[in-house]
């Protein structure tokens, strides 16, 4: 999920340095919503995890 957020946030730059704004704009807020959402399910997985006693495998 963190890959898609990144490549729209490069698609959104590449789209911004062309001067196409709408697309940029669109493609910032998918990269935006992917980042946090991603980061709402790395906590819960955290939280989770600690809860069942289970270690993080490295």
């Amino acid at each position: 999920m963190l890959g898609w957020a990144i490549t729209f946030f490069i698609i959104a730059i590449i789209a911004a340095v062309f001067g196409f704004g709408g697309i940029a704009g669109a493609a910032t807020g998918i990269a935006q919503f992917l980042f946090f959402l991603f980061v709402v399910l790395l906590v819960i997985s955290l939280v989770a995890g600690a809860l069942r006693g289970k270690t993080p495998r490295a």
